[in-house]
């Protein structure tokens, strides 16, 4: 497996195992398999409930061969909360120290000098070893540079569907690498005229092409791969190049289509809709 550097000088394997939406012990025989196949990237979230099953999945890998990526809720940014999340995932993960720990979504009503603080402060106490951010924009992301330049990767939806060219250069200029979720387009790219005709000629999947696409833009990328045929397929991605017209050519698919849109970053109200309602909705909400 290949790593990408992180934008505070860290490796991190460049293609991980994304967990949203596995619960139970179906996610943990899902991350299991990934190890057995040789993933070492898994990538979880408070929001996602599932920091146990992950747990339960890395006993008797060592600990220091895993790459473990978890994220912060947008209400838990506040120093105090923050660093109360981050032992409960440790707890909940049962291990010492989580290798990649995000932001999940920006929270504009909380300073993000006071969330990186909290994280500069885990960092010091050996309970994570890198921060980074999830679902930032550019002006999101320059005000967390002019605190702290040790933002580690920015995680956003990107696929063919989904090319953020200008988010791309501008994390690119500041040596800030993306990581990829929903990379597949959750399947839709599997009926993608130019991806199919560009795997035909590489005996390759679109899926494959879209992942390859990816990483030669400088990515990572986490897809869930909830099967094991489809975990294979995901880490087939190394045997292959596009060449620039192939490249170009999935740069320029007109079809553009966002798939991850929450509520919160639409209605500006939203923090004030009750917890229960919050809570439900969450469940709908990588």
């Amino acid at each position: 497996m290949k790593d990408i550097t992180l934008g505070d000088g860290r490796k991190m394997p460049v293609l991980g195992l994304g967990t949203w939406q596995l619960s139970g012990s179906s996610c943990t025989e899902t991350v299991k398999t990934a190890l057995e196949l040789g993933y070492r990237h898994i990538d979880t979230a408070e929001r996602y409930g599932n920091h146990r099953e992950v747990g339960e999945a890395l006993k008797g890998i060592d600990r220091s061969e895993i790459f473990l990526t978890s994220k912060a809720w947008r209400t838990e940014l506040d120093r105090r909360s923050l660093l109360a999340a981050c032992n409960k995932a440790l707890s909940e993960l049962q291990t010492d120290y989580i290798d990649l720990y995000l932001i999940h979504w920006p929270n504009d009503r909380i300073p993000i000098e006071e969330s990186l603080s909290a994280m500069e402060e885990l960092v010091r106490e050996n309970k994570i070893r890198s921060f980074g951010v999830s679902n930032f924009d550019e002006k999101r992301l320059e005000d967390a540079l002019a605190f702290s330049k040790n933002i580690a990767t920015n995680q956003v939806e990107f696929h063919p569907y989904l090319y953020q060219k200008e988010l791309l250069g501008f994390c690119s200029k500041n040596s800030i690498p993306l990581t990829a979720y929903s990379p597949l387009a959750r399947g839709l790219v599997n009926s993608d005229p130019v991806l199919r005709e560009i795997g035909e000629r590489h005996g390759k999947t679109p899926a494959q092409v879209s992942l390859r696409w990816l990483i030669q833009h400088g990515l990572a990328a986490i897809p869930k791969g909830s099967s094991e045929r489809h975990q294979k397929e995901n880490m087939d991605i190394f045997d292959f190049s596009l060449s620039k017209k192939e490249m170009d050519a999935v740069d320029s698919i007109k079809k553009e289509k966002r798939l991850v849109n929450p509520a919160f970053t639409r209605i500006p109200f939203f923090d004030s809709v009750p917890k229960k309602a919050i809570k439900f909705a969450g469940k709908f909400i990588r």
